[in-house]
């Protein structure tokens, strides 16, 4: 599994990738805009070629965007669903252009239309989008939900008939978000309850459309529809919960992606922790262009100012003391 998780993008796109590589990533998601307007400029090419170029240099991979948190693809008002389609058709497009394969969303919430109509709606947005991107190589994720309110993606069930409703499965996938499937009411607190449920969901949905994890440990308990995220091991999924989780073999192929609360000083911390539960050493520190790592040459450089400094205290302790030799008309040699 490679571990990451979901880094910032301010000060422009091309920030994020050195981001995610001092925090300790191997892969990051990102927004590809302010993800709680409806608007944004259009990608510059400059902006495309300084991301490109920050990806290569990182090595990170995969890239996952998360999608606007506006999106309803469920609403019932039509401005409402219109907006939304809009917006996750434009950040398809960004991802395209950027070249990154995977894009998550939430399905929505049918706001008391029933399951059943708001999965068609949402189905229905999904082709829309689908059939004025043709050739698009960026995935759709649909991300598993905690099934708070009215909101769908929470059953399994759900997912299976967004899929197998589409007009373009091939275009589309799933991530799991671990928090959320507990909050839903899967077992993910041990080594028994990890299997029990990829089994499910194997058999409900199919591992084959799995492509992305978000490892969260959970605030709220088993079934409780809490989308509540906790660091890892400190919640409801416990430490053995995400040992079982990052040793499955099943799942050793996926990137396994932080939205854990702290910031960056918390992501290193759970990148750690989940580091140490699958047995893997953290990765290699940064490199210099003739590849020193970075922590090495701060402390050469410190060693070095020590021994410059050493010997300008020698330089002038000796000058002191020849001075003071002579004014008391002692030979040097006596002085030694």
């Amino acid at each position: 599994m490679r571990f990451g998780a979901h880094v910032s993008i301010a000060g422009g796109l091309a920030n994020a990738p050195p981001r995610g590589r001092r925090i300790g990533c191997d892969a990051i998601q990102i927004f590809v805009k302010n993800q709680l307007q409806w608007r944004a400029a259009p990608l510059r090419d400059s902006e495309v070629r300084a991301w490109k170029t920050a990806l290569a240099e990182s090595r990170l991979a995969p890239v996952v965007v998360h999608s606007s948190y506006l999106i309803n693809l469920a609403a019932t008002d039509p401005a409402l669903r219109r907006r939304s389609r809009a917006t996750l058709r434009d950040e398809l497009e960004r991802c395209e252009r950027l070249g990154i394969a995977y894009l998550n969303f939430h399905p929505g919430a049918h706001l008391g239309r029933g399951v059943a109509a708001g999965l068609r709606s949402a189905s229905a947005a999904l082709d829309s989008i689908c059939r004025a991107t043709p050739g698009y190589r960026a995935r759709l994720l649909i991300e598993a939900t905690a099934g708070q309110g009215s909101v769908l993606g929470a059953r399994f069930e759900e997912l299976h008939d967004l899929l197998h409703g589409s007009s373009f499965p091939e275009r589309l996938g799933v991530c799991l978000d671990t928090c959320h499937l507990l909050a839903a009411g899967y077992d993910l607190r041990g080594a028994a309850a990890v299997r029990a449920t990829l089994d499910q969901f194997e058999h409900v949905v199919g591992l084959s459309w799995l492509h992305a994890l978000h490892l969260n440990d959970s605030r709220g308990a088993l079934g409780s529809h809490r989308d509540r995220h906790a660091n890892i091991g400190r919640g409801q999924i416990g430490l053995a919960g995400f040992r079982a989780l990052v040793r499955e073999p099943r799942l050793m192929a996926l990137p396994g992606l932080l939205e854990t609360p702290g910031g960056d000083d918390a992501y290193r911390r759970d990148l750690r922790t989940l580091r140490r539960l699958a047995g893997r050493r953290p990765p290699a520190a940064p490199r210099d262009r003739v590849g020193v790592p970075a922590a090495g040459r701060r402390r050469r450089a410190a060693r070095l100012g020590a021994n410059k400094a050493g010997r300008r205290r020698g330089a002038v302790s000796n000058r002191r003391g020849r001075r003071a030799a002579r004014r008391r008309g002692l030979p040097l040699a006596a002085r030694k």
